[in-house]
Formats: C-alpha cells, sequence, structure tokens
C-alpha cells in the first residue's frame, strides 16, 4: 500500500506516468517537463494555466525543474517493487507474497520460493501475475489456448486444430503471433509518432502565424484609430470655423437691417404722436380752438399732408 501511494505522489497528472524530467510552478504543482511544454503549446498566448488548480498566468511561466523529486522518481524506478498489480501467491496462506508468475494450467499465481517447485512440465504455461483466467482458456474445450490461426485470426487450442474448423489452417505459437502483431503495431506506432509530432511542429507555425496576424492586426487598427481620430479633430477644427464666419457674416448683414428698423420705429411712434393730436382737434366743436390749434401746428399738418 505504501508503494502504491508512493507511486501516486510521484505521478505526472497529464501523462499518468512516473515523473520525467519534474518542473514545479509557482502555484506548487509539479508536472513533467516535456508534458507542461506540450500542453502551453497548445494554449493560446496569455491564456497560460496550470492543468492540476486551474490557476492562470499573464504570461508563459519560466521552469523551475525540482531535482529532488527527479532523483526520488529515479530511485523508485529503480528499486521499486517487481510486482504492483496487487496478485499474490495463491500458496502463501499465512502473508501475502506478490506473485511473479501465473500457471494458466493450474490457474494459480505464485512467489519466487513456490515458482521453484512448480512443474516444469510444457503443459504448465506461465505468465505474468493475472487474475483473468476465464480468457487464457478455450471456451468449448476448456484448453489453454496456445496457437494462433492466421486464416481465421483467432486463438486456438489443440483440439481446436486437430478435431475442429481449425484442421489444415496455418497456425502460429502464440508468443510468436504477439510478437508479430508487436512489430506490426510499432511500426504504426512510429509513423503515427512522426504523424503526430508534424502535426504539433504544423499547430506550432500555426499559432505562430496567428499571433503574427493578430499583432499585425492590432498595429493596424491602432493607426487607422488614430487616423480617424485626426480626421474628426480636423472636422471639428472646421466646423468651428464655418460657425464662426457664418456667425460674422449674418452680424455685418443684420446691424444695418437692425438700425433701419430702429430708425423706423422712431419715425412710427413720432406719426402716431400727430395721428393723436389730429383726431383730437377734429373731435373738437370749437370753431375757434381748431382754426387757432391749426396755426400753431402748421408744420405738423404739412408734414401729415406730405
Amino acid at each position: 500500500m505504501a508503494s502504491a501511494d508512493l507511486r501516486e505522489e510521484l505521478t505526472c497528472p497529464i501523462c499518468l506516468s512516473i515523473y520525467t524530467d519534474p518542473v514545479t510552478l509557482s502555484c506548487g504543482h509539479n508536472f513533467c517537463l516535456s508534458c507542461i511544454n506540450r500542453t502551453w503549446d497548445n494554449q493560446d498566448e496569455g491564456e497560460y494555466s496550470c492543468p492540476e488548480c486551474k490557476h492562470r498566468f499573464r504570461k508563459r511561466p519560466e521552469h523551475k525543474r525540482n531535482l529532488r523529486l527527479r532523483n526520488i522518481a529515479e530511485i523508485f524506478q529503480l528499486t521499486g517493487p517487481v510486482n504492483d498489480t496487487g496478485i499474490f501467491c495463491t500458496y502463501c496462506i499465512h502473508s501475502p507474497v506478490p506473485a511473479t508468475k501465473s500457471c494458466l494450467h493450474c490457474g494459480t499465481s505464485l512467489c519466487d520460493a513456490h515458482l521453484s517447485v512448480h512443474s516444469k512440465s510444457e503443459e504448465h504455461f506461465l505468465t505474468e501475475p493475472t487474475t483473468s483466467w476465464g480468457n487464457r482458456k478455450c471456451y468449448k474445450h476448456k484448453k489453454l489456448l496456445e496457437y494462433y490461426c492466421t486464416e481465421d485470426a483467432a486463438c486456438i487450442c489443440v483440439t481446436c486444430y486437430v478435431a475442429e474448423e481449425h484442421r489444415g489452417h496455418q497456425l502460429e505459437l502464440l508468443n510468436e503471433a504477439s510478437e508479430k502483431k508487436k512489430k506490426r503495431l510499432r511500426d504504426v506506432l512510429q509513423k503515427l509518432t512522426t504523424k503526430r509530432e508534424k502535426t504539433e511542429k504544423r499547430v506550432q507555425t500555426l499559432q505562430k502565424h496567428r499571433r503574427r496576424v493578430q499583432e499585425k492586426a492590432a498595429g493596424v487598427t491602432e493607426r487607422l484609430t488614430a487616423l480617424i481620430r485626426d480626421i474628426m479633430e480636423q472636422l471639428e477644427d472646421l466646423e468651428k470655423r464655418v460657425l464662426s464666419d457664418i456667425t460674422r457674416q449674418q452680424e455685418q448683414i443684420l446691424l444695418p437691417i437692425s438700425d433701419l428698423i430702429q430708425q423706423l420705429e422712431k419715425e412710427k411712434d413720432e406719426l402716431t404722436r400727430k395721428i393723436c393730436h389730429i383726431e383730437e382737434l377734429c373731435h373738437m366743436t370749437n370753431p375757434l380752438t381748431v382754426l387757432q390749434e391749426q396755426e400753431s401746428h402748421r408744420d405738423d399738418f404739412c408734414g401729415a399732408e406730405k
């Protein structure tokens, strides 16, 4: 249990494997150097965050290698227990002892001590510690699966080959067939790995191109904004000058008109006075008064007649 707890503490949260060249972030979490670099390469600039606690960083943090953690991880891998599967020897009943092999023929798991006295017969097929016995034997004949039928792509036992539908087919030992398939898988893995690396480089190239486009767009936006602001300021100045000219011309035109209006208003008042005086004379009944008044205001009457 202590070994399992230690393995959990030495496991990278990204790749779920024992730390390789671990680094520590400012938030206190640890990751493999390659894992955190690959994670941040896929994040946008200015949006870097810790995969564990999601703490955000304004700029890409510098790596701080954790030498002590790296040494512990390396020692654990060198001296760690051989069996960490939780499978124990079937025959050690007094205390659990980790199993090193399992016998598919017997359906038991054995430690080193019991393995040394176990039957060496070929029918006792040994494999890595396992508890999955059902898929190791033929479901029809309950015998150990030993061969691989290349024509039917099926794992079979001896009886399947001798007495059943696989008779005359090309067979391979399971280990040989497994190694051939592993070789093909390694070839596929190599191709996929190469393709992934090319894809990662392509992603990095596109991210750089995107940053350049964003920077260029930001520069154009800034220059255009400054240009529009300058044009608006010039328009505001032009508006002020035009309005000022209109106001000045208006004053020049209205000034003589105002003077004339003022003069005519005076004449109107004078005419109103004369009209009122003449109306008073017209309503008088004394002829003498009317005649005498006419003589004293002859100028007014003459002006009125004109």
